[in-house]
């Protein structure tokens, strides 16, 4: 969970990032999209290891609903 991470963890955080840039260029997401952590039970974690969600393909709206 992210108040897990420490300083050491900036490398592997980044490339998380980069990741999901790169889906989001093999997803042909060029309009724009979103990248999603849910951290914790208010969060809506349900699978409780870091990981991140990329949305799009669709206009998204503010705040999400």
């Amino acid at each position: 969970m992210l108040q897990d991470v420490e300083d050491q963890d900036e490398t592997i955080l980044g490339k998380l990032l980069v990741a999901a840039a790169k889906t989001a260029s093999k997803l042909g997401l060029e309009d724009g999209y979103r990248v999603v952590i849910n951290n914790g039970k208010h969060g809506c974690q349900s699978v409780y290891h870091l990981h991140v969600h990329v949305m799009g393909g669709r206009q998204l709206g503010w705040p999400p609903t």
